[in-house]
C-alpha cells in the first residue's frame, strides 16, 4: 500500500483527486490539505510514502518550499508536484529542489496514478510536454550578489534598505540594478524582477 499525502488549495480539485486516488487498491490517502504549511505538518504526523503537492498554494510557503521542507525532515517521503502551468521558473525550482516528479494538471488520471506509483518505487517523472522546456532552460545570467539585490527589491525593499541589508552603498545598489536591467533586457527594475522570478533565478 502506497500512503499518499495530497495538498491542493482548490476544494473541488482536492475532493476529486481524493475520490480518484481512493479508487486505486494500492493507494491510501492519509490526509488531504489545502496549504504548503499544512502539508509539512501533515507529513510529519502521517509520514506518507508520497506527497502530491500543488505548486501554487496559499500560506507562508508554496508547494515547492513545502516539498523541500518535507524532504529535509522526511528523506524517505517522495514528492510529486502538480501545476496548472509549465512555467520555466517553477520547473527550474522543482529541478533544483530535487523533487521526484513534475506533472501538469492536464495529465490524465491514469498518468497521475502511474506517476505516483513510479515515484513511490524510486523513479522520477517529468510531464512529457515539459521535456522541451527543461531542455531549453536558460542559464542564470545573474551573479549571486545581483540575485540577492533583486530578491530584496522583489520583496519591496528600496535601494537604501537593500544597501543596509547587504552592507553596500546605495550608489552601488543602484549600479547593480542598472546592470541587472540591462543584462535581462528589461524595461525597468519591476520588469527585471518579473523576468527573473518567472525564470526561477530569484
Amino acid at each position: 500500500m502506497i500512503r499518499v499525502l495530497l495538498a491542493e488549495d482548490q476544494h473541488v480539485i482536492r475532493g476529486a483527486l481524493v475520490t480518484l486516488l481512493g479508487l486505486e487498491a494500492d493507494l491510501e490517502i492519509v490526509e488531504a490539505v489545502e496549504s504548503g504549511d499544512a502539508a509539512v505538518a501533515a507529513a510529519l504526523v502521517h509520514r506518507p510514502d508520497v506527497a502530491v503537492l500543488d505548486i501554487d498554494m496559499p500560506g507562508t510557503i508554496d508547494g515547492l518550499a513545502a516539498a523541500a521542507a518535507i524532504r529535509g525532515r522526511l528523506p524517505a517521503c517522495r514528492t510529486l508536484m502538480l501545476t496548472g502551468y509549465g512555467k520555466p521558473g517553477h520547473l527550474r525550482r522543482a529541478l533544483n529542489s530535487q523533487v521526484d516528479g513534475f506533472l501538469l494538471k492536464t495529465a490524465s488520471p491514469e498518468d497521475l496514478v502511474a506517476a505516483i506509483r513510479k515515484v513511490a518505487g524510486g523513479g522520477r517523472v517529468l510531464d512529457p510536454s515539459l521535456a522541451v522546456t527543461a531542455w531549453d532552460l536558460a542559464d542564470n545570467p545573474l551573479t549571486p550578489r545581483e540575485a540577492d539585490v533583486l530578491r530584496l527589491v522583489a520583496g519591496g525593499a528600496e535601494a537604501t534598505e537593500v544597501a543596509a541589508q547587504l552592507h553596500l552603498t546605495a550608489g552601488t545598489v543602484r549600479n547593480y540594478l542598472t546592470g541587472i536591467v540591462a543584462k535581462l533586457n528589461a524595461r525597468n527594475r519591476t520588469d527585471a524582477v518579473r523576468i527573473a522570478a518567472e525564470s526561477g533565478w530569484i
